[in-house]
């Protein structure tokens, strides 16, 4: 499972000289924590690119009245640039995390910047393939892994987070320092595809086994080594490695 990616920002695979043209096509704005950068089924076409902060990546489920999680965009992220090249509605809402500002780059200015930057436009490729890798990804999670299981994956994810900029950061304790989540219950459900219901049982069930304690909107990582085996399950379960009857 991934919300974060494994690949460099986008703004960080690009040259000296593509990164300041891409910057000069656009303004910054500055936006509210909470507050949407882009909304699902909007028609607009311009292209964002985060500059500081981080944002949360949702679509509505079962009519609105929950929401999956698809991913976190932090700073060098570039945001929108599928309606953008498309130029159909947004496919997925976009929401500040806490303050953000970002490069709001008008989607004709991109489009014709990609066609004179073939560079920049197999950077563009290669971020959506891999995005549409970690869906992939995603998918199957759901499908095979427990709610417990999902849950500690999520929150090792989470809790490798850049300590000064992403949802996570690290606080002193007396054995050394301990990663801290700040997500509220409904926002960790929403990154799991489950309910918030069934996310506080999962909790409780680790802070029973000692790897987590919890606080208003916050998840501090006790023992991250227990919660990773726990994250990857049993994973060697190949017909080979299985016991004969």
């Amino acid at each position: 499972m991934g919300l974060l990616g494994g690949d460099l920002p986008f703004a960080r695979t690009l040259t000296a000289h593509d990164h300041e043209a891409l910057v000069s096509l656009g303004a910054p704005k500055t936006f509210a924590p909470e507050q949407h950068l882009l909304s699902e089924g909007d028609r607009s076409t311009h292209v964002l690119l985060v500059l500081t902060g981080w944002a949360m990546v949702f679509v509505a489920t079962d009519r609105g009245a929950t929401r999956l999680v698809l991913g976190l965009r932090g700073p060098g992220e570039l945001i929108g640039e599928l309606a953008a090249l498309d130029q159909r509605p947004r496919s997925a809402t976009v929401q500040a995390l806490g303050p953000v500002e970002a490069l709001v780059i008008p989607g004709d200015g991109f489009r014709h910047f990609l066609a004179r930057s073939p560079r920049v436009g197999s950077q563009v490729m290669a971020q959506l393939a891999s995005r549409l890798r970690d869906s992939d990804r995603e998918r199957s999670a759901l499908a095979s892994l427990t709610v417990v299981q999902r849950l500690a994956s999520r929150l090792v994810e989470l809790s490798t987070t850049d300590a000064t900029a992403g949802p996570a950061n690290a606080r002193s304790t007396g054995g050394g320092s301990a990663a801290v989540v700040h997500l509220a219950q409904d926002d960790l459900a929403a990154t799991v595809g489950a309910t918030r219901e069934a996310v506080a049982k999962a909790l409780k069930l680790l802070r029973d086994q000692g790897l987590v304690r919890t606080g208003t909107r916050m998840v501090e990582i006790l023992a991250p080594a227990p919660l990773l085996l726990l994250a990857k399950g049993p994973h060697d379960q190949r017909p080979e490695a299985r016991p004969r009857r």
